[in-house]
């Protein structure tokens, strides 16, 4: 959705898409405005909870039938096992995608990872095609006012247009976007130290591979080192998204930085920010 400023203000039920990386402050802002009326539809969470449910379930038996003493539990139904992913941690999705490597390391092989980023890429666009259901549904059931949508940083990787439609018909679009070099290290930093779940085009993937196979002398990813992998691929990650936000947000929406939202202290602060980068926009 675009606007005026004077039509932004007048805007009785306010809906906006949060875009960028993991790291920018799009949970945090979320987090802060459910303390102002806002619904916080969390992408990441709804995956977890209703779209990865199973295969992480599954996942976690599989490994759990391994063991003599849990198998025999398992298959008298003396136990059950459910996820417990919270908006702020989201170890289980994170140990579903997993990491491309050495599976005596901790890491996945390859033919099963491309299987399960196949399956978190459709969650993830599933996730988004439910937000309209999400903005009526804490309206009408919750009594909210306004609603915050919290996207994963992988949205501008789904190259599903019909996605980006329907936020933009649904939605105002805000990209969060990192300024400086300096600001950019801290992010890729913090992510390392971090991680949240991530997904990789399969063209980009497929490059980076072949990279990082070539530079460390390895025939195959199984010989890889996952954790050195992804420390290693993350910050090529990070800058081929850039030009995709940009590609959203340009057309579709509004362009704030990381340092503006972390100057955002209540909702008055935010819709302030909404208003300025509208105004810049018209400038």
């Amino acid at each position: 959705m675009k606007f005026s400023v004077e039509e932004f203000r007048a805007w009785k039920n306010k809906n906006v898409t949060l875009l960028g990386m993991s790291g920018v402050g799009k949970t945090h802002l979320s987090t802060l405005l459910c303390g102002h009326h806002w619904f916080h539809y969390s992408g990441d969470y709804r995956i977890g909870t209703r779209y990865l449910d199973e295969p992480i379930l599954d996942l976690i038996k599989q490994q759990a039938m391994q063991t003599p003493f849990l198998r025999d539990l398992l298959r008298r139904d003396w136990i059950y096992i459910r996820n417990n992913i919270k908006v702020d941690d989201l170890g289980p999705v994170l140990s579903f995608v997993g990491k491309l490597g050495n599976p005596e390391l901790g890491g996945v092989g390859l033919e099963e990872f491309t299987r399960r980023q196949a399956q978190y890429r459709e969650a993830e666009i599933a996730a988004m095609r439910d937000v309209p259901e999400f903005i009526r549904k804490a309206k009408e059931i919750y009594g909210y006012q306004h609603f915050v949508n919290d996207v994963g940083g992988s949205l501008c990787e789904l190259e599903e247009p019909s996605v980006i439609d329907l936020l933009v018909q649904h939605t105002l679009i805000l990209y969060i976007k990192v300024t400086d070099r300096e600001e950019e290290e801290k992010l890729i930093e913090r992510a390392q130290s971090d991680p949240k779940p991530l997904y990789y085009r399969t063209d980009f993937l497929r490059e980076q591979l072949s990279v990082y196979l070539q530079e460390n002398d390895l025939g195959y990813a199984a010989e890889m080192d996952p954790d050195a992998f992804t420390r290693w691929v993350f910050p090529r990650l990070f800058r081929s998204r850039l030009p995709r936000y940009e590609a959203i947000a340009g057309p579709h929406g509004y362009t704030v930085t990381s340092k503006e939202v972390a100057a955002v202290r209540d909702e008055a602060d935010f819709l302030q920010l909404l208003e300025q980068a509208i105004a810049r926009s018209h400038a």
